[in-house]
């Protein structure tokens, strides 16, 4: 106890039930988003069932729902991508399940390999990539639920690279001719 207080707490905090929040059924924070998918991520039994791969498109199941909220699984091949794109007015929780995807946006490139969580806010631009030469598996959670995902093909000059420049040739030699 503060000695420095004259605050005393008398028998047990716990017994004063109008002090204790009910726990919620749904959702309804960021943490608590994280902590779903998560949860969700952990419980292979919950979604490895549901997962099927697509060569001609990038394939996906709503796994859950709830008040304002929905949970997507995502499949892709190696190759298969997003394309530069927002989530409109949702909110979102990207967690990589199985595999390596790679994520661009104007800041840079960022690899997300097994058990990688993002999080993101409304009109966040990236584009989602499985550049490995396996396939890949992975959650996403939107609050509100998604609506709209409006594509921005314009501003993909000012995204990162899809691969990294060739490396420049030694001082001092010139590069062979093509």
């Amino acid at each position: 106890m503060n000695s420095d207080s004259d605050l005393q707490i008398a028998g047990d905090i716990l017994e004063v039930q109008h002090l204790l929040q009910p726990a919620r059924e749904h959702p309804a924070t960021v943490a608590e988003f994280v902590g779903l998918a998560r949860s969700l991520a952990a419980d292979r039994a919950q979604w490895a069932p549901h997962v099927e791969y697509d060569a001609t498109t990038r394939w996906y199941h709503r796994l859950r729902t709830g008040p304002g909220y929905e949970v997507w699984l995502l499949s892709w091949v190696p190759g298969q991508g997003s394309g530069l794109h927002d989530h409109g007015p949702s909110s979102g929780v990207l967690t990589v399940l199985e595999g390596e995807l790679t994520e661009r946006t104007e800041r840079g490139v960022r690899k997300l390999g097994g058990g990688a969580t993002r999080v993101f806010a409304p009109g966040y631009i990236h584009e989602v990539v499985n550049d490995s030469l396996e396939p890949a598996v992975s959650l996403h959670v939107y609050y509100p639920g998604l609506t709209e995902m409006p594509m921005h093909e314009s501003l993909q000059a000012q995204c990162a690279p899809v691969a990294p420049p060739a490396p420049a040739a030694p001082v001092g030699l010139a590069p062979a001719a093509p």
